[in-house]
């Protein structure tokens, strides 16, 4: 149980909040490249890009959790990161001078670590993508079985060329609004 609700349940809600945060996170980013900053998607990605990472941290809560340092909890530390510079940038230097880069580079790489763990949990849990996926643990995860982890390092460099030509676009592109920059 993690607060009260089964895990599975728990799960599915963690990954509800996950999709919106990657489809909000994806119209925001793509927002920035044209200068439009988009309030009220801005404030759903970041909303629930912080509910991701803070659920995501709450797995950690159900018993049969191991204590300890896992690529995920890493993940989670730098998503911790990524999105209190973003928020720190947006809401309290109002992307003046450095803070508009930062935040741009901020929003990219925090959509990019949740297209990350989707990336990781579709490979772990779809059997289209991995014949050897499983629901029940224990989980598959990386490394997979050739040629399944040549076709997960493939989608993964993909989803990275995508994210590193966005973060540089937003940056160069993104401007606090009209004539400001």
């Amino acid at each position: 149980m993690i607060v009260g609700l089964s895990v599975p349940v728990f799960t599915v809600i963690h990954v509800v909040i996950s999709l919106i945060a990657i489809a909000s996170g994806i119209v925001v980013v793509f927002g920035l490249v044209g200068s439009h900053r988009l309030p009220k998607l801005t404030a759903l990605f970041w909303t629930m890009t912080v509910l991701t990472t803070v659920t995501g941290f709450m797995f950690f809560l159900a018993p049969t959790q191991a204590r300890m340092v896992t690529p995920a909890a890493a993940t989670g530390i730098v998503a911790t990161i990524f999105f209190v510079l973003g928020l720190i940038a947006l809401y309290g230097k109002q992307l003046y001078g450095r803070w508009r880069w930062i935040y741009t580079i901020s929003a990219t790489v925090s959509l990019y670590l949740n297209l990350f763990v989707l990336v990781v949990q579709s490979f772990q849990k779809i059997k289209v993508i991995n014949p050897a996926a499983t629901l029940t643990p224990p989980f598959a995860g990386p490394p997979f079985a050739p040629p399944v982890d040549f076709h997960f390092v493939i989608v993964q460099g993909v989803v990275l060329l995508i994210c590193v030509m966005l973060g540089i676009v937003t940056a160069l592109k993104f401007r606090r609004g009209p004539g400001l920059i």
